[in-house]
């Protein structure tokens, strides 16, 4: 994700940094925490790697019962926690109750499978029966971003936590609120789950600590890189969920109003800040044009407001910087050629906001097409037909999800399966379900998370045999 991410790791420092809880659209300072110094991290670290004993011995059922209580409280806290969202990083408060509800059904998903996806397996053999077990490796850091402040620690917490690990979180400094508001009255034993209250600074020190086993990031691949160069020196397990620059391939027999609404669901839910979102619009020509119109009347209609309040169609990004960038990638796409069909301005210089856009004659080397706009930027392309939409589709050195148009459900299955991404959706955006891996190739990382593999990550598939 180009802006919701993790500071790459570059070093340690004694400084102690100032984190600073900002409601993005009114730039109030709601809440400041003083970060937590090496020492404090490190004792952080000592006390997960005592609990892991005990906990990974815990049975299933009362791990599992322990995320059922988590998934109890999310529906139960669910406007409070979506209220959260909104003052803390822009979220619109009907979208915070769906990633709350999110959260509740990724709980539930691995309190009821994890078991049966981590039973131990028989090998037969001629030379003597194996056993594979799937045991859980120990401390995992999670460094994780502010764009789905409880979803994006959810889908990598449940699935680890369910199998005996035990996890210490650095997340985004502008939602730290959300980073302690979840897991505290679930009743998971302390060291189970612990916060780190950190700035990047103290990254790589925690990657280097030998009691940690594996670390997972969701951010840039930038910082990707880096945190996987740190993992790799220390021969650790990593998992990179990156960026993404989604295709969204529209082909001429697509039902265009189920398409239009999937577009403007994809491009601007939670504002566009998704790595998953719809960002890059391959138009079949002879159906462009119909899109186009239908598109830029959704979006124009769409009004801005603030996120609490249930009418709003666009809340504020999650900060004025942000808006900065997004302006300064549309601005450099225009200059090279790109035509501005609907928004492109921030409506306040100073603020958070940026107008839903539609870019049109998108081509390559422009920055609207090679690199990933975290926001409400529809880039849109005309191709002549299918063969081109899915070469420009692979044209990105991302590949996370995807969606194809049609009504020819066997076509799209063809199309989908020449589209080199991790996931790729017929009639709908990629999205994140508890049951359905999500993950990419490419700049957009390796590993995955939620459904079954997700769980599979971090544990040792470790083989007993008997030789006869």
């Amino acid at each position: 994700m180009a802006t919701a991410t993790a500071s790459p790791p570059s070093g340690t420092t004694s400084e102690r940094t100032t984190l600073r809880s900002v409601n993005p659209y009114n730039g109030q300072v709601m809440k400041t925490f003083t970060e937590m110094s090496s020492d404090e991290v490190s004792d952080a670290i000592a006390q997960a790697h005592d609990r892991f004993k005990s906990w990974r011995r815990v049975p299933f059922a009362e791990r599992g019962a322990i995320l059922r209580r988590a998934a109890v409280l999310c529906r139960q806290r669910r406007e409070d926690l979506a209220r959260l969202m909104a003052l803390e990083m822009g979220k619109r408060i009907v979208e915070g109750r769906a990633e709350a509800e999110l959260c509740a059904q990724i709980f539930d998903y691995y309190a009821e499978n994890g078991e049966r996806f981590l039973k131990s397996q028989l090998i037969p053999s001629p030379q003597g029966d194996g056993m594979l077990l799937n045991q859980p490796l120990g401390v995992l850091l999670a460094i994780e971003p502010w764009n789905y402040p409880f979803y994006q620690v959810v889908r990598f917490a449940a699935p680890n936590l369910m199998a005996g690990n035990t996890i210490v979180l650095k997340h985004a400094s502008n939602v730290q609120q959300c980073a302690e508001a979840l897991f505290r009255d679930a009743g998971f034993p302390p060291g189970v789950y612990t916060n780190l209250v950190i700035s990047s600074h103290l990254i790589p020190a925690a990657i280097d600590d030998d009691r940690v086993q594996g670390v997972s990031l969701t951010g840039s691949d930038t910082a990707g890189s880096r945190v996987a160069e740190r993992g790799g020196k220390n021969v650790k397990k990593t998992v990179m969920e990156l960026g993404g620059s989604d295709p969204f391939i529209v082909l001429e027999d697509a039902d265009m109003d189920l398409t239009v609404n999937q577009a403007v669901f994809g491009r601007m839910n939670n504002m566009g800040q998704s790595c998953v979102a719809s960002k890059r619009f391959i138009l079949l020509k002879s159906v462009s044009d119909a899109f186009l119109e239908k598109f830029r009347a959704r979006l124009a209609a769409l009004e801005m407001g603030d996120p609490l309040d249930e009418a709003t169609g666009v809340a504020p990004l999650y900060s004025p910087q942000a808006a900065a960038q997004i302006e300064d990638q549309v601005n450099r796409s225009v200059a090279a050629g790109a035509r501005i069909l609907l928004g492109g301005k921030r409506p306040d210089p100073e603020g958070a906001f940026f107008e839903p856009t539609i870019l049109t004659n998108v081509q390559k080397g422009m920055p609207a097409y090679e690199e990933e706009i975290f926001g409400p930027v529809a880039a849109a392309s005309a191709v002549r037909d299918q063969a081109e939409a899915i070469a420009i589709a692979n044209d990105s050195k991302y590949g996370l999800g995807g969606s194809v148009y049609t009504r020819d459900i066997e076509r799209g299955r063809r199309v989908a399966e020449e589209v080199e991404t991790g996931m790729v959706y017929i009639n709908h955006p990629a999205y994140t379900y508890a049951d359905m891996p999500f993950g990419g190739i490419k700049k957009s990382g390796y590993g995955r998370e939620t459904g079954e593999l997700g769980i599979l990550e971090f544990v040792n598939r470790k083989v007993i045999r008997v030789m006869r």
